[in-house]
């Protein structure tokens, strides 16, 4: 018996730009389980994930786009659309 290669599954990059953050706190609203408010501003609760579509909606409903996915593997910006 051959063992089956396990293809690893696609990881998101999740960034709060610190710098932009309001701190509406939409983020953690729309994504509470990867988003979190600390001193006033978000902060993504980890910064490798497994796709998710609340962080997608989380980045594109940012005020002020300061949350930014893209793929681990090429960098390829997923959210917020440009």
């Amino acid at each position: 018996m051959s063992e089956v290669e396990r293809v690893p599954e696609t990881q998101w990059r999740l960034h709060v730009d610190p710098s932009r953050c309001i701190g509406s706190g939409i983020c953690a609203g729309v994504a509470p389980q990867h988003f979190v408010l600390v001193d006033g501003l978000s902060r993504p609760l980890a910064e490798r994930i497994v796709p998710a579509d609340a962080v997608l909606d989380a980045a594109e409903s940012c005020p002020m786009e300061a949350i930014v996915v893209s793929d681990v593997e090429n960098f390829r910006r997923i959210a917020p659309e440009g």
